[in-house]
């Protein structure tokens, strides 16, 4: 059986927000009982941080929160990624413009933001998801990764 969901969540570095998303989206999927219906992957936009294992400020505010945080190593995001995911769900404008130019456009439409599921909104008038590595904030970019996945979620029953 082929999963029904192939999302990849995206941001610059691939250690802070699209690492939360991933493993929030997971830990909801799995409380769903959903597990086979979904594959659910990270990556970046810049190759600055490839390599590196999930930020210790997201992996506490995952840990406080009791969402399961294994470890893994940062990947940037490839063209033929494309084909292989159903979408493509960037954390902020930024993300978004980079996914469009290195996935060589959107043709199928997969490129969204993740706070418009939430907002009820497009992409471009979505809220972006402020990235903790520069406001020290990660209780509030939890907030809203949970906010924006949890409405996806409901968007995929």
């Amino acid at each position: 059986m082929h999963p029904v969901h192939r999302i990849m969540f995206v941001c610059h570095g691939n250690i802070c927000r699209s690492t939360m998303a991933e493993f929030v989206m997971k830990d909801l999927v799995k409380r769903a009982g959903r597990e086979g219906g979904f594959v659910i992957a990270s990556s970046a936009t810049s190759t600055e941080e490839i390599g590196n294992d999930t930020h210790p400020g997201t992996k506490a505010a995952l840990a406080a929160h009791g969402v399961a945080c294994t470890r893994r190593a940062a990947v940037q995001l490839r063209a033929s990624d494309y084909d292989a995911y159903d979408m493509f769900v960037g954390m902020d404008a930024a993300n978004v413009r980079n996914m469009r130019r290195m996935l060589k456009g959107d043709p199928s439409h997969k490129v969204c933001k993740l706070l418009e599921f939430a907002e009820g909104v497009d992409t471009d008038s979505a809220s972006d998801v402020a990235d903790p590595w520069y406001t020290g904030d990660f209780e509030t970019t939890y907030r809203d990764v949970l906010r924006g996945c949890e409405a996806l979620l409901a968007r995929l029953r």
